[in-house]
């Protein structure tokens, strides 16, 4: 069965603000799936990054409720091996924005646990606090 995909207005935008804040050109990707290959948190993905920047590409705003944009490490393996030069990490890094834009909290940080805090290095709460919280 062939999925039809219909391209609107809102799908556009949503490209746009992609583009716009990750400085890349999302539609220069031409699917080789170099990135998929190279990803070494491609395991733990819902989806591979190459299927990221297709939706992506295609204004599907359901990318946001996947789970690969919170597991990028931004560690260029991706960029590095691009025939195209495309950053993959600033692609989801923008996602990532888009989504705490929308101010949904993933994580109540009154609940977590005093000696928890206190045993947690401190760079690493700052940087879930930054991406699970609006």
């Amino acid at each position: 069965m062939i999925k039809k995909i219909v391209i609107s207005s809102e799908n556009v935008k949503f490209l746009d603000k992609i583009n716009e804040l990750s400085g890349e050109t999302v539609t220069l990707c031409d699917q080789c799936g170099v990135c998929s290959g190279s990803c070494p948190m491609i395991s733990e993905m819902d989806i591979t990054p190459s299927q990221m920047m297709r939706k992506v590409q295609l204004g599907q705003m359901d990318v946001m409720d996947s789970k690969a944009m919170w597991l990028c490490a931004s560690c260029f393996a991706c960029t590095v091996r691009c025939p195209r030069g495309l950053d993959l990490s600033k692609v989801a890094e923008a996602l990532r924005q888009v989504k705490l834009r929308q101010a949904i909290d993933h994580i109540d940080i009154k609940k977590i646990p005093e000696n928890e805090i206190n045993r947690l290095p401190q760079i690493a709460l700052i940087s879930s606090f930054r991406k699970f919280t609006g």
